[in-house]
């Protein structure tokens, strides 16, 4: 079964392609250049589009207009391709590529998303609550480094694979396909045009 795998939330977007569980290829792109990626993919394996079964797509949380463009992607293809998706969170893709390690995604406003009971939260960095020791991943965890270092975390460098929320991984904790519609964001806030506009 031939799963195509995308996320567009955070500030490096990555697109894979799984047969079952096997990655046949992936890589860094950015969101408006996603479904031109996947496409190169496809075509370096000698595949169709029409030979995807599903999708899965990352919800977020991460920036509002990388999100849209990635479920806006993904509910195009699966309308055109009449094949389900499923909605993966990103901080638990970003999670599933760094096991132990906190992920930490920049949330813009001096803010950083992270994982919390009893899902993602919103907070200030040094809000963060970790064990001395704990690894952050993600680009939250590269902007605010020093105030996370400053609080005992640890940081891979910059240019670390552990802070790409990989595709590969979206396409392993898929689970639940089904009708395109029911994928939902996963905003955890108001998206800053609204409260400009509040």
């Amino acid at each position: 079964m031939l799963t195509l795998a995308f996320d567009t939330a955070t500030s490096v977007s990555t697109v894979a392609l799984l047969r079952h569980e096997t990655v046949l290829g992936e890589r860094l792109t950015t969101a408006a250049a996603v479904l031109a990626d996947a496409d190169e993919l496809l075509r370096e394996h000698g595949l169709r589009q029409e030979q995807v079964a599903r999708l899965a797509v990352g919800t977020g949380p991460g920036s509002f207009t990388g999100i849209r463009i990635g479920l806006a992607a993904a509910r195009g293809l699966a309308f055109a391709l009449s094949i389900p998706v499923a909605g993966v969170p990103t901080l638990e893709a970003l999670a599933a590529g760094a096991p132990q390690a906190l992920p930490v995604i920049d949330a813009k406003r001096r803010e950083v998303f992270a994982l919390g009971a009893p899902g993602a939260l919103a907070l200030r960095p040094d809000e963060l609550e970790f064990a001395p020791g704990t690894t952050c991943v993600g680009d939250g965890a590269i902007r605010y480094r020093t105030i996370l270092e400053q609080k005992g975390a640890e940081v891979p460098a910059d240019d670390s694979p552990l802070h790409v929320p990989w595709a590969r991984h979206h396409g392993a904790l898929a689970a639940d396909f089904g009708s395109a519609e029911t994928v939902e964001p996963l905003y955890v806030r108001v998206p800053d045009a609204e409260v400009r506009a509040r």
